[in-house]
C-alpha cells in the first residue's frame, strides 16, 4: 500500500509530466509558426510521449488502490526564440524533470517502498535518454550555427573585393 505522502508526490509528478506534454505542445505550435515543420513534428511526438509518462504514473496510482488527483496545470510559454534557445529550454526542462524523478525515488527508498522504486527505475532510465536526446539536438544546432556564422563572415569579407 502506498503511503499518503507517496500518493501526494506521485500525483504531483503526474501534473509535472502533463505540464511537460503541454510545454512541448506549445513548443511545437511555436516551431510550426516559425515554419520549422521538423522541429514541430519532433516536439509534437515528445508531447505525446510526456502524456504517456503522466498516464503511466496515473495508472500506477490506480493499480495500487490510490486516488489519482489531477492538479491544475499552468499555462506554458508561447514564445521560445531561436531554435538554439528552444532546445536549451528543452534540455533545462528535462534536467528539472530528472531532478523531480530522483527526488521521488529517494522518497520511495526512504519509505522502503520497493514497488514504487521498481516503477520509478523505468523513469530514471528514461530521463537519461531524454537528456541525451535534447543534448544531441542542441549540439547539432550549435554546430550548424557556428558554421553559418563562419560562412556569413567569409561572405562579408568577400563582399569587400574591389573596394
Amino acid at each position: 500500500m502506498l503511503s499518503k505522502n507517496m500518493v501526494m508526490a506521485l500525483n504531483s509528478q503526474v501534473k509535472h509530466e502533463l505540464y511537460s506534454s503541454y510545454l512541448y505542445l506549445s513548443m511545437s505550435a511555436y516551431s510550426d509558426s516559425q515554419n520549422l515543420k521538423g522541429f514541430a513534428h519532433w516536439l509534437r511526438l515528445q508531447a505525446d510521449e510526456e502524456r504517456e509518462h503522466g498516464l503511466k504514473i496515473f495508472d500506477y496510482l490506480l493499480a495500487n488502490g490510490a486516488k489519482a488527483v489531477l492538479e491544475p496545470i499552468e499555462q506554458p510559454p508561447v514564445e521560445f526564440g531561436s531554435p538554439k534557445a528552444l532546445f536549451q529550454k528543452v534540455l533545462e526542462h528535462e534536467q528539472k524533470v530528472t531532478a523531480l524523478i530522483h527526488k521521488l525515488y529517494e522518497q520511495a527508498m526512504a519509505e522502503k517502498d520497493y514497488r514504487t522504486q521498481i516503477m520509478l527505475q523505468w523513469f530514471v532510465t528514461e530521463q537519461m535518454v531524454e537528456e541525451e536526446n535534447a543534448q544531441e539536438i542542441l549540439s547539432k544546432i550549435e554546430a550548424v550555427e557556428e558554421k553559418m556564422n563562419a560562412i556569413m563572415w567569409i561572405d562579408k569579407e568577400l563582399k569587400k573585393r574591389g573596394e
